[in-house]
């Protein structure tokens, strides 16, 4: 199509140029211009014709080498953009013509151009940026080679550090301002004023006073636990004061309302509240003064009483007691008084949880005693309301505390022993050996009972046998005849009922050919006294306190009722026996 265009525009060209010649000559032939005349005017048309298609030929001869070299120009800043860029290179596609073909270099070298333009713009503003966040945060710039030209990825990286950074920023904002604020709040609370250059800053409200540095929000951290334990050391003191206000108005025995006027006066800060406190604390010393006997009297009394919940024996207390009847009342004789008062309040408290275990030890161990009393008591199987069901639970209740609080109390004092690096007494012993010496001291309290009752009842045997005989009273007549009364011998066996110790159940024995109850006893009396005597000589106690390096002979609840446990040979199971004699 656009080449018959063009050959129809070129036919009409020659078609024009022929009719105009035409017209010429007709109008030179009118005029009557001669032959010679035409050929010069004729000659002038060509050559004015030719001149015009010769400067057209030039000048489209000049663009066709322009665009030539716009072409050449164009692939070198294509390959050079391309270079710079990070980008592939660019690729004409096959059969354009020449005017196409710098058509689109010219159009690439200018889209290259332009993105080039905004990424060194871009960079120089995410650079700007990232050098400003670094500042702050103290942190390394991300590098782009000086004088270069940024590749996509590069500045998607670099957008990516100023996000970090960005996130980075407001956390450590968020921390520093909550750091200054915690400094300010505690600050506040003790009265305390900015002394150093850093608390100065930590309090002042201007945000970008602080540079987010990893190295500042240590310093922080690190002023704001020393505030804490200033503040801690403030309220310790504190507590201090108020504690030494409250003994000594026990001791002065201050009234309630005035007690309670003057906390209730106590306002402001930490600082403010130590100095009141502290005029109160001095004025109650200068009256305590004037009454130094009562005081230290009282102070003795505490003394007592602390002592007794520590369970300390006399020998604990005893290096004090030079002091403690000392009548000379003075201030240094007081001070020597509430030096032992805090010392012994200070071991009550880290030995509270043990005491209240052993506290709770000696409460069943006094109920276990007590049960093993009324197991003597032959009236206790009488009906009392279902009392003997509600005793026996409670034994049983107190059978598994007894050897399960002796455990704790060992576990617990080997561990308070290793921590304090002293031992744990209890009345001048140690608790195994104070636990040992109430099972051994029960135990010979009933070996002894069980020889009393031998011995009663030897004796009533032996009264029994050598008494004198007496005249038998008169009888009526219906009384049988006394060739009708069955004789007895001494040697004539006899039913003896025995009740079990730790249940109701009843056991009879009838013997056959052994001899007297009474001498069955005298046996068991011997035989008891040999044993006691053999234990005697050596108890749990003594093996404990021994030089010889021995382990202690610790007696338990369990070993207590192992010994019960084991069969006897004899035909009386228990005490209560003693009631048939």
């Amino acid at each position: 199509m656009s080449s018959r265009r063009s050959e129809a525009l070129a036919f009409s060209l020659v078609t024009g140029i022929n009719h105009a010649m035409a017209r010429l000559v007709d109008i030179w032939d009118s005029m009557g211009i001669m032959e010679e005349q035409r050929v010069e005017r004729m000659e002038t048309v060509k050559k004015h014709i030719e001149g015009l298609l010769n400067d057209m030929i030039t000048e489209e001869e000049a663009l066709k080498h322009r665009i030539r070299t716009n072409i050449i120009t164009f692939e070198k800043q294509l390959v050079t953009l391309c270079l710079e860029m990070s980008m592939d290179p660019y690729k004409l596609e096959e059969g354009l013509t020449v005017l196409q073909m710098e058509k689109n270099l010219r159009l690439r070298v200018e889209v290259l151009t332009k993105e080039k333009g905004e990424r060194l713009k871009e960079l120089h503003g995410l650079q700007q940026q990232d050098k400003e966040l670094c500042v702050e945060l103290c942190v390394t710039p991300y590098y782009v080679p000086t004088g270069s030209m940024p590749s996509r990825t590069q500045l998607q990286e670099l957008r990516e550090h100023l996000k970090t950074l960005t996130e980075e920023k407001k956390s450590r904002a968020k921390v520093f301002s909550g750091l200054r604020e915690d400094i300010r709040q505690l600050m506040e609370d003790m009265g305390h004023e900015p002394e150093t250059s850093l608390e100065k800053e930590s309090v002042c409200h201007n945000e970008e006073i602080f540079l987010l540095t990893h190295e500042n929000i240590k310093a922080l951290q690190l002023l704001l636990s020393q505030m804490e334990v200033k503040k801690d050391s403030l309220m310790n003191t504190l507590a201090e004061l108020k504690e030494r206000a409250m003994c000594l108005w026990n001791r002065l025995e201050a009234l309630e309302q005035d007690r309670t006027a003057f906390q209730e006066s106590v306002q402001g800060t930490l600082s403010d509240q130590i100095t009141q406190w502290q005029g109160e604390v001095d004025r109650l010393t200068v009256l305590q003064k004037a009454m130094l006997e009562d005081v230290i009297d009282k102070v003795r009394q505490e003394l007592v009483a602390l002592w007794d919940k520590c369970n300390q024996g006399p020998e604990q207390s005893e290096t004090f007691n030079a002091h403690f009847c000392d009548d000379d009342f003075t201030e240094e004789l007081l001070a020597l008084h509430d030096a032992e008062l805090l010392k012994i309040k200070n071991y009550y408290d880290q030995a509270k949880p043990l005491l209240e275990v052993l506290e709770k030890w000696e409460k069943y161990w006094a109920l276990f005693q007590d049960f093993e009393k009324k197991a003597n008591d032959p009236n206790r199987f009488s009906n009392r309301g279902g009392a003997l069901l509600k005793e026996a639970k409670e034994r049983v209740k107190v059978q598994k505390m007894l050897p399960k609080l002796e455990e704790e109390l060992k576990m617990g004092v080997e561990s308070w022993e290793k921590d304090q690096g002293s031992a744990f007494l209890v009345q001048g012993q140690r608790v195994m050996t104070y636990i040992s010496s109430q099972w051994e001291e029960h135990k010979q309290q009933r070996g002894k009972e069980k020889s009393e009752r031998a011995a009663t009842s030897k004796k009533g045997e032996m009264m029994t046998l050598f008494k004198t005989p007496t005249k038998r009273a008169h009888v009526g007549m219906n009384a049988p005849t006394p060739n009708k009364i069955r004789k007895q011998t001494p040697t004539q066996p006899t039913m003896v009922r025995s009740y079990s110790c730790s249940s109701s159940s009843t056991f009879i024995s009838v013997p056959s050919s052994k001899p007297p109850i009474s001498q069955v006893q005298m046996q068991k009396t011997k035989s008891l006294e040999r044993s006691n005597s053999s234990n005697s000589q050596r108890t749990p106690l003594q093996e404990y306190n021994s030089t010889e390096g021995k382990q202690p002979v610790d007696i338990s609840y369990s070993d207590f009722t192992g010994d019960l446990s084991k069969k006897t040979n004899d035909a009386v199971f228990n005490s209560t026996a003693k009631d048939l004699f």
